[in-house]
C-alpha cells in the first residue's frame, strides 16, 4: 500500500515539476544555478538597460526634431503652391 501512495505522489509531482521548469522562474532559476548572467535582477543588467532606454530616448529626440523639420518644410512648400502666379499683361 506504502509503495502505490509513492508512485502516485510522484505521478503526479511529474507535471508539477515541469511546470515550474518551464517557467520563467524556472528558467531564471537555471540560468543563475550555470552561472550565466540574466539569472536574477543583476546591476549590470539595470545598467544595460538603462543605457538602452538612454539610446532609445535620444533616437526619438532626434525623429521629432526631424518631423518638425519636415512638417515645416511641407507647410512651407504648401504655402508656394497655394501662391497665386501673377498674370502678364499683354
Amino acid at each position: 500500500m506504502v509503495f502505490l501512495a509513492v508512485i502516485l505522489v510522484i505521478a503526479l509531482m511529474i507535471p508539477i515539476v515541469a511546470i515550474l521548469v518551464d517557467s520563467p522562474l524556472g528558467r531564471s532559476f537555471a540560468r543563475r544555478v550555470e552561472g550565466q548572467p540574466g539569472g536574477g535582477g543583476d546591476a549590470t543588467d539595470v545598467r544595460e538597460l538603462r543605457r538602452k532606454v538612454d539610446l532609445l530616448e535620444g533616437e526619438v529626440d532626434e525623429l521629432s526634431r526631424s518631423l518638425s523639420a519636415t512638417r515645416e518644410e511641407l507647410q512651407f512648400m504648401q504655402r508656394l503652391l497655394e501662391k497665386p502666379k501673377p498674370t502678364k499683361p499683354s
